[in-house]
């Protein structure tokens, strides 16, 4: 079918963040190789989002459908449910036992990430009542944080764009102010640092809504789709240790920042991180087959494995243990590792941070490049001094950028850069250098 054809029957389909000014000229793609898409109507795309985060290790891959194909042939899906089991999804939770932290050797497998921060929400809950706590209910996230659209999913969210005509956040959801060095949102005392009073919010706010209803606290190492949020130094050491005297459980969100996008294994091993819960999906395949899952300490573990008949983790989703999936996540752990991929992630990662920097030095609207890893991001500014946001032009930018042939997402005043990680440097300078011409035009 030719690519007007194509258009219109797109058009008939709900997507995702839907509004239909938003699909009028979608990008009909068609075919993709390594940071590169194209399109029906004979567009070339370098691909700065590696999709949403997770193309990995790129686009046009002939191993991991061969995988596929060849777990396929043999069993292509089973139940997961008790009873029943299948080699690929055994064989992925031994290789990823203890590969996220020597106490975290079990792991409960998703389609997705959305699924996973739900199952991480419930087994908080059903850790604290089995251990007759029954009260500790409650979720702390932060406000700009992102973790899924299912509906508890998106009452953690802490954006309101997410849940505003959805009926507004679910009870027992409960936000706090995230710690932007950049642009702080909450009250700071005189003589604290943004980690400082980011975490001091956080031990308020449990105390307010009293520690023995918290279930647990979920943040992502790095904000993605909140901006592009960097935490201020320290925070992570602070908010463990608030935890830790509380008894709330920590929950760290990995789905976008695991699987090397931030230039180790983990953004976890970044910052230093020691969870009692993580979460990952996203790049645990590179996108090549929808999976997620949730790994819990082994003190979690012990919980669960303990707990009589009668009050069984009655926790599940049909694709939980998708063998063609799970088959795809562990040779596309191998790819990552046997390509380099983490340390092209932090080479990269830092040529495309100085060429961010360089924008920054050019243009007078363009303020804060920061990143780690293939993780970066800038701010579209009024002006500079007082940091006001300019999301009309940060939106501006990125179109002209796309019709450049440079795909970058605008999220509010911020435009972020994930490309998968086998970008080349000659490619990173292509994304700088039509960044600077679309920052020329948009702003003109």
């Amino acid at each position: 079918m030719n690519h007007a054809t194509l258009i219109e029957q797109d058009r008939r389909q709900l997507h995702p963040l839907h509004h239909p000014s938003r699909i009028k000229n979608a990008a009909m793609v068609e075919k993709g190789d390594g940071v590169w898409l194209y399109t029906t109507d004979g567009k070339k795309i370098l691909d700065a989002m590696a999709s949403l985060w997770n193309v990995n290790i790129g686009y046009g891959n002939r191993e991991l459908p061969q995988v596929a194909y060849e777990q396929m042939l043999d069993i292509a899906y089973n139940s997961g449910f008790a009873g029943m089991s299948n080699p690929a999804s055994a064989r992925l939770a031994d290789k990823l036992a203890g590969f996220f932290r020597p106490n975290m050797n079990f792991t409960y497998f998703t389609a997705g990430g959305s699924e996973a921060s739900d199952s991480s929400f419930k087994t908080a809950i059903f850790y604290w009542h089995q251990l007759g706590k029954s009260s500790k209910t409650k979720i702390i996230s932060r406000l700009n944080g992102y973790h899924g659209m299912t509906l508890a999913a998106t009452s953690a969210t802490g954006m309101s764009k997410f849940h505003t005509m959805f009926g507004g956040v679910l009870d027992g959801f409960v936000h706090v102010p995230d710690p932007n060095p950049y642009r702080y949102s909450g009250e700071r005392r005189e003589g604290e640092t943004v980690a400082q009073a980011a975490a001091r919010a956080l031990e308020e706010t449990i105390l307010r809504e009293g520690a023995d209803t918290v279930a647990a606290f979920i943040a992502e190492p790095v904000q993605g789709a909140g901006g592009l949020v960097l935490p201020d130094a320290g925070y992570f050491d602070l908010v463990a240790d608030i935890c830790k005297k509380h008894e709330v459980l920590l929950i760290v969100d990995e789905v976008i920042c695991g699987f090397g996008r931030t230039g180790e294994w983990f953004g976890s091993d970044v910052y230093g991180i020691q969870p009692d819960i993580m979460q990952f999906a996203k790049g645990v395949t590179s996108g090549y087959m929808p999976l997620g899952g949730i790994q819990v300490t082994d003190a979690i573990r012990d919980v669960i494995l303990d707990a009589p008949e009668e009050q069984s983790w009655m926790h599940g989703y049909t694709y939980s243990g998708h063998a063609a999936a799970c088959a795809v996540g562990i040779a596309n752990i191998d790819i990552i590792e046997r390509d380099g991929l983490l340390e092209n992630s932090r080479r990269m990662g830092a040529r495309l941070l100085t060429g961010l920097q360089s924008l920054v030095a050019e243009f007078p609207n363009i303020d804060n490049a920061r990143g780690v890893g293939l993780m970066a991001g800038i701010d579209v500014v009024a002006n500079k001094n007082s940091r006001e946001g300019d999301a009309e032009t940060a939106a501006k930018i990125s179109d002209a950028a796309l019709n450049m042939g440079l795909r970058a997402r605008p999220l509010g005043a911020a435009i972020a850069f994930a490309p998968p990680l086998c970008i080349s440097a000659e490619e990173v300078d292509t994304v700088i250098n039509t960044m600077g011409d679309a920052i020329t035009q948009a702003s003109a």
